[in-house]
């Protein structure tokens, strides 16, 4: 029997692998023969919907359009598309029991504004500006100034006053007139402004006003016992006007009333049980016990096969809401949705203090969880259909994420068998481990760089996520002129034409091409810096650990010689080098990926599809 010709040979078919993941939408593209694999090039798009569900379709046909513009292929001739087995990631946020102080009738408040006139404290009874002329009355007052009344009427009618022998000790004002109205005084006392609401101040109370100098924070206001010595309470009042004196710490300037006709009550919010039930055992623990001891506990019940919180409480609630979300989009049973991981991290989380005047908040602490939902098959199942109708052509749900991951790893040149991957995504963080057998251990574990992102934009009170995502994606510099910045590692850059007017004398992020972000809190660029960086040691090394662990023969670290970081988060400034150090008490060599030699740490798990898919069709 003569061999077989040309035209015997199974003809080339173009197949595209496609990594779904919570944030992006990866695609690699190849042609596929007998012989092996030619790559022809990728996309990537933003992932639409909740990743592992029928809403993924938009994000994955904008990733295939991309490879074949790049490929230079029509859709026609698209053989097979493949799928990841996407596990869908949500995570949210379980508060730690807090005490909240509720306030009523403006029991008391405090506030913060950016530029306070005068200095020191003053101790005295609001009234009212208007009624200021007719004063005789020799106790010390604080004057309470409204927005309609001018910064040179509000200083001479003081300087009036004091004439007549009225003991002056503080003003209060609408409007932002305290450095305006302080220079026109003769002797300076601490004046607070930009208080909104200042017809809700109430009057004839005692009241105390703070101005710390510049480079300083309060000394009496933000001290509870401080608090108790101006106002002579109890030490029952001391507990329950804590939260004032936390909500002022690091604060330049404040104003605080007591009205002894309030009510102040005390009203705790309870985190709740969170109970992990694993294969062999179950184990209940209370939230509030912090992210460690949920975390060793996690350690003693896995593998985990599901989690569930009290009803009634944060964490009963917050899981709730992951199952039912879950199952309304994928249409399985609330009963079938199962939480196979969790990540427990402390933070703090900025509250509202209730009967503030001006938007008043205080750092709480709290316990954030990161928890992964695994569905039934089923929904991956429907998504092939829907996109097998749009295509025109086969597609299928290919390999476990992690093993894709890990074959698209060992295109990175110098790597060979037998090799770790961590894929650093935006909701979870895979590892797989090949020995040189070439047997796979694989495991997901729920966080990554959504997490990261939250946890930055609840610490440092960001309310845009646009902003929280720059400060973590990008490093940090202070604008000292219109002409020069300090970078965060100290050194200072200078520029030739002038910055922009809205960066002077703020924390930016250096966004690629020069762009300036700013940072819109007053925390300042050391504090920022460090938030990020602790944010991604809770979150990405604690994950790495934790993840290689379970996939390193007998769970010990230092069995383990290579990891290749993949994903992109891999491609962040910082944290590979946390990664890598972490890691090498253990010995082992941690570096960043580089898949097919082109691609960097992103598109593993799309080439790896692709690279299974062929090899399974020599085989066949």
């Amino acid at each position: 029997m003569g061999s077989p010709t040309q035209a015997d040979a199974p003809a080339a078919r173009l197949v595209v692998g496609v990594d779904i993941g919570n944030s992006t939408t990866e695609a690699c593209i190849a042609q596929v023969d007998g012989q092996g694999v030619r790559y022809l090039g990728g996309g990537i798009a933003r992932t639409s919907g909740i990743k592992g569900t029928t809403r993924n379709v938009q994000g994955v046909l904008e990733a295939i359009s991309g490879a074949l513009a790049r490929a230079g292929r029509p859709l026609s001739a698209l053989d097979t598309v493949l799928l990841n087995e996407a596990t869908p990631v949500i995570s949210g946020m379980a508060m730690e029991t807090l005490t909240e102080t509720v306030i009523t009738e403006s029991t008391m408040i405090g506030h913060d504004p950016a530029t306070p006139g005068g200095l020191g404290l003053g101790v005295g009874v609001t009234v009212p500006f208007h009624a200021l002329g007719e004063r005789t009355d020799p106790a010390p007052v604080i004057v309470v100034i409204p927005g309609d009344v001018d910064y040179e009427d509000a200083a001479s009618a003081l300087e009036a006053a004091r004439a007549r022998g009225v003991v002056v000790r503080g003003a209060m004002v609408q409007r932002d007139d305290a450095r305006l109205i302080g220079n026109r005084l003769g002797q300076p006392i601490p004046i607070v402004d930009e208080i909104a609401l200042i017809d809700r101040v109430p009057l004839g109370m005692q009241a105390a006003v703070e101005v710390a100098p510049p480079g300083h924070t309060l000394r009496e206001l933000s001290n509870p016992y401080g608090l108790a010595t101006l106002f002579g309470l109890s030490a029952e009042e001391t507990r329950l006007a804590a939260p004032i004196s936390r909500a002022l710490v690091g604060s330049r300037s404040a104003v605080v009333i007591r009205t002894p006709a309030g009510d102040i009550t005390d009203r705790r919010i309870p985190a709740g049980a969170l109970e992990l039930i694993g294969e062999r055992t179950r184990q209940t623990i209370d939230v509030t016990e912090g992210a460690e001891a949920i975390m060793r506990l996690l350690r003693r019940v896995q593998p985990l096969q599901d989690a569930v919180g009290a009803p009634g409480t944060n964490v009963g609630g917050m899981l709730a809401r992951v199952r039912d979300t879950m199952a309304e989009l994928t249409g399985d049973p609330p009963e079938t949705v199962h939480i196979r991981d969790v990540l427990a991290v402390d933070t703090f989380v900025p509250r509202e203090v209730r009967g503030g005047l001006a938007g008043e908040f205080a750092l709480e602490s709290a316990v954030a969880l990161a928890a992964m939902v695994r569905t039934r098959h089923g929904a991956m199942a429907r998504l092939a259909e829907v996109l097998t109708r749009e295509l025109g052509c086969g597609v299928r749900v290919g390999g476990v994420e992690a093993d894709m991951a890990l074959r698209g790893a060992l295109t990175t040149p110098g790597t060979e068998r037998p090799v770790a991957v961590l894929d650093l995504g935006g909701g979870s963080t895979d590892a797989a481990l090949a020995n040189g057998q070439g047997e796979v251990r694989t495991t997901h574990v729920s966080g990554a760089g959504d997490l990261v992102t939250r946890l930055i934009a609840s610490e440092l009170g960001l309310e845009d996520e646009e902003t929280a995502e720059n400060v973590k994606r990008y490093p940090l510099a202070k604008v000292e002129s219109l002409f020069q910045l300090r970078l965060e590692n100290g050194q200072v850059a200078f520029f030739d034409a002038p910055l922009p007017a809205e960066t002077f004398a703020r924390v930016v992020a250096l966004k690629e091409h020069g762009v300036l972000a700013p940072v819109p809190c007053r925390h300042p660029l050391e504090k920022i810096r460090q938030v990020r960086r602790d944010a991604k040691r809770r979150v990405f090394v604690v994950n790495a650990l934790r993840a290689l662990e379970q996939v390193a023969p007998g769970g010990n670290l230092r069995r383990l010689d290579f990891v290749v970081l993949l994903g992109g988060s891999a491609l962040d400034f910082e944290i590979p080098e946390l990664i890598a150090d972490a890691t090498a008490e253990y010995g082992i060599v941690c570096g960043t990926g580089n898949v097919r030699g082109t691609e960097g740490p992103r598109n593993a798990v799309a080439t790896g599809l692709v690279a299974a898919h062929a090899e399974q069709a020599r085989e066949g």
